[in-house]
Parts: C-alpha cells; sequence; structure tokens
C-alpha cells in the first residue's frame, strides 16, 4: 500500500495576515474573535493549513488501517457562506453543550456558524476547549 499523505498541510502563510484579508468585515471581525479565543484556549498561536484554514496546536493520527498523519488539534476557516469551526463536536461532552450553543448546523467533523452573534459565546468556548483537550490527551493517550 502506497503511504498516506495528507491533502492539507501546515504552510508558511502568515494566519494573521489571512484573518486581515478575509474581506467581509463581520466575517473579519468574528475570525480575529475566534483567533484570541483558541489563542487562550490552546495556548498556541495559529498556523495556516492550506489556504483557508487556522490551527491551533498539533495532532498525530493513526488509523487502524495504518494511515496516519499529523492535523491541527483545533482550528476554524472564516469561509463567505459560515464559519466553519473543526473538531469542536467531536468530543463526548458536544452533545450536551450543542443544544445551547444556539443557531448552527454540524458536519462530519464541522461544526458551522453564520456568525458569532448567533451562538453563546461562552458554550462555544466549552466546545472548543473540550474539543481541544479530546484531540490532544484523550486520543493521544488511546493510541498509545
Amino acid at each position: 500500500m502506497a503511504p498516506y499523505e495528507n491533502k492539507t498541510k501546515a504552510t508558511d502563510v502568515s494566519a494573521e495576515e489571512f484573518i486581515a484579508n478575509v474581506e467581509h468585515p463581520v466575517r473579519r471581525a468574528d475570525a480575529e474573535t475566534l483567533d484570541l479565543m483558541y489563542r487562550r484556549i490552546t495556548g498556541q498561536g495559529p498556523v495556516m493549513w492550506g489556504p483557508t484554514m487556522v490551527g491551533y496546536g498539533h495532532h498525530h493520527f493513526e488509523y487502524d488501517s495504518g494511515h496516519s498523519g499529523d492535523a491541527f488539534a483545533a482550528g476554524f476557516s472564516p469561509r463567505k457562506a459560515s464559519l466553519t469551526i473543526y473538531g469542536a463536536h467531536l468530543q463526548p461532552e458536544a452533545p450536551a453543550l450543542l443544544e445551547r450553543l444556539g443557531k448552527h448546523r454540524l458536519g462530519k467533523s464541522c461544526l458551522y456558524v453564520n456568525t458569532l452573534a448567533d451562538v453563546d459565546l461562552a458554550v462555544l468556548e466549552e466546545l472548543i476547549a473540550t474539543g481541544y483537550r479530546y484531540v490532544t490527551e484523550d486520543l493521544n493517550q488511546a493510541q498509545t
């Protein structure tokens, strides 16, 4: 089997510059708020993954199939249609928190929010914190 290679990789692009250049003013302000929130929660600075994902921390994963790789532990993307928040709803605490979050949609590994004004920021912060802890501590312990 050929080695698995992640399509999305960390880049040298400045996350701060990327956020500052988000075209829509509300989306840019929300991205700035999320950046500060993620920095506070993770203790990590932002790194761009691919052209549009802002990631914090690091996670090495390995599947039963033998595929392994590296990804950010928590992150977001200020897309035109909505804010995409990665990995904040996969942990055991997520269902109860999502009931209190406010207006959102779920994807397989993404949480979609139109604007931060639509959600309870304290609940979002708890989702991000528990999701980050789940990826960096719980999953890492399970893999060892």
